[in-house]
């Protein structure tokens, strides 16, 4: 049998740590950064200890990429391009779609900013992309006052707000929060042409109450 050549030998190295990361994932959504351990992870991948030491020396080094993937995904929101109203319809479409199809992420981010002993986690990794988040609100400042605002920081503020608060429920309530109604809503408030397209293929749920306990279901 021929030896594998180098590019073989790279992709087998990437698919097993992406498999690793899904399942570190999963691992930190359910149980939290302190309960999560190593095993866990390690059952849940199907792969040796060994390998996933040798690639995530440790939980931190594994939550590190996590969350580092997560914010550079909020920080290139802004790389959209088209009219001013497109780009702010663009930004909101892309928060709310990845918050609604990336539960996990968004979870394990949760668990780690409101728990005193795993903040200082999740305060490395914005410290990391400081520069990108930096640029996101002058982006943001920027986009508002193209569009004709009379206080560009204070809308910036004001959309972050909304939109971080869009991912905090989505996380807490996943399928039952009704993402395609606030998707309409944030449209009207923003005097953006109403979309025609659904954000998500599946049906919007019913607003109603919504039950924490049913998140985890």
């Amino acid at each position: 049998m021929s030896p594998r050549s180098v590019e073989t030998n790279e992709e087998m190295r990437a698919q097993s740590r992406e498999r690793i990361l899904a399942a570190a994932l999963e691992v930190f959504a359910e149980k939290g950064y302190h309960e999560a351990t190593i095993s866990d992870i390690t059952a849940r991948a199907g792969v040796s200890r060994g390998l996933i030491t040798y690639y995530f020396p440790g939980k931190q080094r594994l939550v590190d990429e996590l969350l580092d993937r997560y914010l550079d995904g909020v920080a290139g929101v802004l790389d959209v391009t088209g009219t001013p109203d497109e780009r702010l319809a663009a930004i909101i479409d892309a928060i709310l779609h990845a918050a609604a199809t990336t539960v996990g992420v968004q979870r394990m981010a949760l668990s780690l900013v409101v728990n005193p002993a795993t903040h200082p986690l999740f305060a490395a990794a914005e410290a990391r992309m400081e520069e990108r988040l930096l640029t996101l609100e002058d982006g943001l400042r920027e986009l508002f006052a193209a569009r004709g605002a009379e206080d560009p920081a204070l809308e910036e503020v004001l959309l972050r707000s909304v939109l971080e608060g869009v991912i905090f429920k989505t996380a807490v309530y996943a399928d039952q929060y009704p993402t395609e109604r606030i998707r309409h809503r944030l449209y009207a408030m923003y005097g953006l042409p109403r979309p025609t397209t659904p954000l998500l293929d599946a049906d919007p749920p019913p607003v109603g109450r919504m039950r924490a306990s049913r998140a985890a279901d």
